[in-house]
């Protein structure tokens, strides 16, 4: 009896075979990129050597191995190799792979279950995988290209070890079209710059890379092929950007570093890249202009009016236009003075609110438009500032009792080294008026 969605070997009579499938390893050492994973060292060399392999999570971008990888864990650790999308199964398929599991472990034989996609599963069919890893029926390796962090159950994720994967480097995918050309027996018809041109098109994608050799294999053609000419016959592949997913967040996360880091030319970088992957512009607008705010803040003053007039200067002008004023904000900012002390205040002041409850303030300050408020002592004391010395009385304007605290304190950057000097010539004298 054959096991429920187990691969099938193809015949002489199945239609050829996609070169990504002909050249899949049939080792763990002939996978090509995840040495720091799967040497020795690496956290999967070493579970295999110690014959203790436990539920994995193969965290990475597109066309790196993850399926290979599960697929060679399975033969490594003599399991059952077994493999459902999380696009396509139900609770129903769910339900058949884990009796099927249950009854091939009576038989004396491991499952290892990979789950393509796993972070598509919502939290109730993620939970339905608990028990089976817990009473050893299955061996779970989920894959995702998203944050699991984010995406998985805590109770899966404590219960799976998770396996980052890197993007393929240049020098990977090259050693992957050398293979490629030894299984076809020929080599690529393309010049050096061309050749390096196809890797770029692959953006660190190896199954990308194959899929882009076999259109090149195909064409009928009597000597190399130039940059010019490979791009004329070749989309480019467009960059991995899921504008509601993990490189989002990646991406954004590096322009805003960038600017911070005083960077403009990587600040441009992940900008454009954004705009490439086709991010809304608007929002770009919004979290640069959140970054004059937080990362600026008083140092430059006018850094918020740069990034509004920006705003208002794309919704005006639009694409492509209007996105050259964004970009000129993210320079002017990363150019800009930098201080947080505006933002590190606001959230001290917060902190200390939520801690004094609902202390009132102190009476001298507060109105008495009443008789009654004028006998309770409202407004008893207070010093006009206009008519103190130098225009400043020194009063305590906190509640009475509270320690007086510092919130506020400017760098010696900017516009921020003259609101310093002034807040110190206010401290020296609020001290002398009180003495």
């Amino acid at each position: 009896m054959s096991d429920l969605f187990d691969t099938v070997e193809p015949t002489e009579t199945s239609a050829p075979r996609p070169l990504a499938d002909r050249l899949r390893p049939e080792r763990l050492s002939d996978v090509i990129g995840q040495k720091s994973v799967l040497g020795e060292d690496g956290p999967l060399g070493s579970l295999i050597a110690a014959g203790s392999l436990g539920s994995l999570i193969l965290w990475g971008p597109p066309g790196v191995g993850k399926t290979t990888i599960a697929r060679l864990l399975a033969n490594a650790s003599d399991r059952n190799f077994v493999q459902i999308s999380a696009i396509f199964s139900g609770v129903a398929e769910l339900r058949q792979v884990f009796d099927a599991a249950k009854l091939r472990l009576s038989n004396g034989k491991g499952t290892l279950l990979f789950v393509d996609e796993i972070h598509r599963f919502n939290k109730a069919q993620q939970d339905g995988f608990l028990p089976y890893m817990e009473d050893g029926t299955i061996i779970l390796v989920g894959a995702t290209t998203e944050n699991p962090s984010f995406e998985l159950n805590a109770a899966l994720l404590s219960r799976a070890q998770v396996i980052v994967l890197e993007r393929l480097s240049p020098t990977d995918l090259e050693l992957m079209l050398q293979r490629a050309e030894r299984e076809l027996d020929r080599a690529l018809p393309l010049d050096g710059p061309a050749r390096d041109a196809l890797i770029e098109m692959a953006d660190g994608d190896g199954r990308a890379l194959l899929n882009l050799v076999e259109q090149v294999m195909s064409w009928k053609i009597n000597e190399p092929l130039g940059t010019q000419a490979l791009s004329e016959r070749l989309a480019r592949r467009a960059a991995q950007y899921d504008k509601s997913g993990d490189a989002h967040y990646n991406l954004i996360s590096a322009l805003h570093k960038s600017v911070r880091g005083s960077d403009p030319d990587a600040a441009l970088y992940w900008f454009a890249r954004m705009l490439e992957g086709g991010e809304d512009p608007r929002y770009l607008a919004r979290r640069i202009t959140r970054m004059a705010v937080e990362d600026i803040g008083l140092a430059d003053v006018h850094a918020q009016s740069v990034c509004l007039k920006a705003w208002n200067t794309y919704e005006r002008l639009g694409t492509p236009e209007g996105e050259l004023a964004l970009a000129q904000a993210v320079t002017y900012l990363a150019l800009s003075p930098k201080s947080n002390a505006g933002y590190a205040a606001y959230k001290a002041a917060r902190a200390s609110a939520k801690s004094t409850g609902s202390e009132p303030p102190p009476k001298h300050i507060l109105n008495a438009p009443t008789k009654l408020m004028k006998e309770q002592g409202y407004g008893d004391g207070y010093a006009y500032d206009h008519d103190a010395e130098d225009g400043f009385s020194g009063q305590n304007y906190f509640p009475d009792g509270m320690k007086r605290p510092v919130f506020y304190q400017p760098v010696e950057r900017g516009n921020e080294r003259e609101l310093k000097r002034r807040l110190d010539y206010f401290v020296k004298l609020r001290a002398k008026r009180n003495s």
